[in-house]
């Protein structure tokens, strides 16, 4: 465990805007795609990390809804990136104890890559040591018109009235309503945006901005994100005596 760990203070949901695969690749003057080969690869130690760190639901923001408007090459690529990374991880995280889970609009996508998705959050279900959640054609503005429009179709079949709708019956309609909420939202690559990114969830989440880009995101420097976390008093809209 690196010494900056805590898991007493560190917290049990963080979700994670992973930014800057692009800007690597180029920096070395390699195509955008290979910026993003190598950030599939980091994935893969900070779902590791995890256990000891403490975290015990990891959510990682892959594709967004926005994202399609970038060119179909790299879209294609990505696509790509996303079936053979499932194809070749999927035993790794059923042994390693990963529940994975996806949240996002799944029509866009395509066929095999939605079956590997299916696939892996069946055969992982099971799962408890770590709860990797990847956001996937995921916008949060999006995930809110589509909790809005299931709950406007319970409230046509009568299932529902105006006076039962809450924040709470709300978030029953949501991608992420069998997780709890993010505790610590951290974004890579010195942005300081949230993208469209788990709008609802992080009303009352941490932020962390760091300038680190994605593919240089080691475990070590996730342990002294999550250290910092942990100095924090939050608040939750209450002031404190």
């Amino acid at each position: 465990m690196p010494k900056d760990a805590d898991p007493k203070t560190n917290p049990a949901h963080v979700a994670i805007i992973m930014d800057g695969n692009g800007r690597w690749a180029q920096k070395r003057g390699r195509p955008r795609l290979f910026g993003h080969h190598a950030g599939a690869r980091r994935v893969r130690e900070i779902v590791k990390a995890c256990p000891d760190l403490g975290v015990k639901y990891l959510t990682i923001f892959a594709f967004s809804t926005e994202n399609w408007k970038r060119t179909q090459t790299e879209v294609a690529g990505l696509m790509s990136l996303f079936r053979k990374y499932l194809e070749r991880e999927a035993q790794e995280l059923f042994e390693s104890g990963v529940c994975v889970r996806f949240i996002g609009d799944r029509i866009r996508l395509d066929d095999k890559l939605v079956a590997l998705m299916d696939d892996l959050e069946l055969r992982t279900a099971g799962n408890d040591r770590v709860h990797l959640t990847v956001a996937l054609n995921y916008g949060g503005r999006d995930e809110v018109t589509r909790a809005a429009k299931r709950l406007a179709f319970e409230s046509e079949q009568c299932r529902l009235t105006h006076e039962d709708v809450d924040a709470e019956t709300l978030s029953k309609f949501l991608d992420t309503h069998v997780l709890p909420d993010p505790d610590l939202v951290i974004r890579t690559s010195g942005e300081a945006r949230i993208s469209n990114f788990l709008l609802w969830q992080s009303a009352y989440a941490e932020y962390e901005f760091i300038d680190t880009l994605w593919p240089d995101f080691t475990a070590e420097e996730f342990a002294k994100v999550l250290a910092g976390y942990g100095g924090r008093e939050r608040r939750f809209g209450a002031v404190l005596a």
